[in-house]
């Protein structure tokens, strides 16, 4: 039987631990980038990461189960999904951590306010009018201070008082050498519109031809983000959003593609960003999870707890984070859902404390400051 008292994972972690003093503020500028991506739509994780040596698992889970027969084994409880074939390479290479039964402080399963407490780092919905990423830009060293938005809007997570840059690919066709030297000679005179018109152009001669294929591919938005990320004057921080993780129905298949996609996107950062990968970490979150049991139509409701992924070779992998309380009936959360023993809030100040070296107090007064307290979790990076 699991022991819910017990981390899972080599070298596992207490929540309540304080982040070891390393620094007041955030170290000199190094190679370091970071990137969140969002999972719109309450990911699955018990379909993602499934509690494979759970005696309750099978039962509860039915069909979903067979997708975990022979898929790779993170521990002696824990698999991965197959769709996930890279990810589960950087875990074998100890650069993909996982956290799961985890949530954030929002329990009452609506999408845009699930959404906006997991962007904002609220304890409720609107209750901070400003991005967590956001006001992280104002923690770390000014040279790192430089974030993007692979987004056609500026995410809630990156709104705030510190300039962000935003890129994303265009429907229209690709203007014309001739009309790019005309704006420029108009704006030539204006210095506002000269700066900004000068970084887009940077951000445009960076991405080169990709923007056209950027919205039909996950991969391609990862090597978008890679090539925004890459140079040494580029962007440090970016967020990703991708979109389809509500799986009311059909779940199986269309998970299996949205994690396809997900492991392509994550591929080709890596592939793009080059050694720099060395001193990159990837955050993968999502609003909420899903139910434990199956509805009628072979997909899932909205639930509680889910599972998170840190990638990169900054992070110290290998491992899966879970202080697992079970998927017997009278262990869920409400009757229906994973209950949440680890806070979101907790892993994501860790996780940026440990990558910027930011005291951890600090970074989570800072990024959760209408959160629930606690410590930040410690050794992620």
């Amino acid at each position: 039987m699991l022991d819910r008292r017990s981390f899972i994972g080599t070298g596992a972690l207490g929540l309540a631990g304080v982040l070891a003093p390393r620094m007041a503020f955030a170290k000199a500028a190094t190679d370091r980038r970071f990137v969140f991506i969002i999972q719109r739509g309450a990911a699955d994780g018990l379909h993602i990461v499934a509690p494979v040596g759970d005696p309750a698992y099978a039962a509860a889970r039915g069909a979903f189960a067979e997708d975990f027969a022979t898929a790779p084994k993170l521990d002696a409880t824990f698999a991965l999904h197959p769709a996930l074939g890279a990810v589960n390479r950087l875990y074998g290479q100890k650069q993909a951590l996982f956290a799961h039964a985890i949530a954030s402080p929002y329990r009452d399963r609506s999408h845009f306010d699930g959404q906006n407490v997991l962007e904002t780092g609220g304890a409720s919905a609107y209750q901070v009018r400003d991005g967590w990423l956001n006001r992280m830009l104002g923690l770390v060293s000014p040279d790192e201070a430089k974030a993007i938005a692979i987004s056609a809007t500026m995410p809630m997570a990156l709104r705030g008082p510190h300039e962000v840059s935003s890129y994303a690919s265009a429907a229209l066709p690709q203007a014309s050498d001739d009309l790019m030297q005309r704006v420029s000679m108009l704006y030539a005179g204006d210095s506002q519109l000269h700066a900004l018109w000068s970084d887009a152009l940077a951000t445009r001669s960076l991405t080169g031809d990709m923007a056209a294929d950027n919205g039909k591919n996950a991969a391609a938005t990862g090597a978008l983000a890679a090539k925004l990320l890459a140079p040494a004057n580029g962007a440090r921080i970016a967020m990703i959003e991708t979109g389809g993780w509500d799986t009311h129905t059909g779940q199986r298949g269309r998970l299996a593609a949205q994690l396809k996609g997900l492991d392509g996107m994550i591929g080709a950062l890596q592939s793009g960003l080059g050694p720099v990968w060395a001193d990159t970490m990837v955050l993968v979150a999502t609003e909420f999870g899903r139910t434990v049991a199956v509805n009628g139509t072979g997909g899932t409701d909205h639930g509680t707890g889910t599972a998170v992924m840190l990638l990169g070779g900054a992070v110290k992998g290998g491992r899966v984070l879970a202080d697992w309380p079970g998927l017997a009936t009278s262990a869920l959360y409400e009757n229906r859902d994973l209950k949440p023993t680890m806070q979101l809030d907790a892993l994501i100040a860790g996780a940026t404390a440990s990558h910027f070296g930011i005291e951890g107090d600090r970074a989570m007064a800072a990024l959760f400051p209408g959160g629930r307290g606690g410590k930040a979790v410690t050794g992620l990076a």
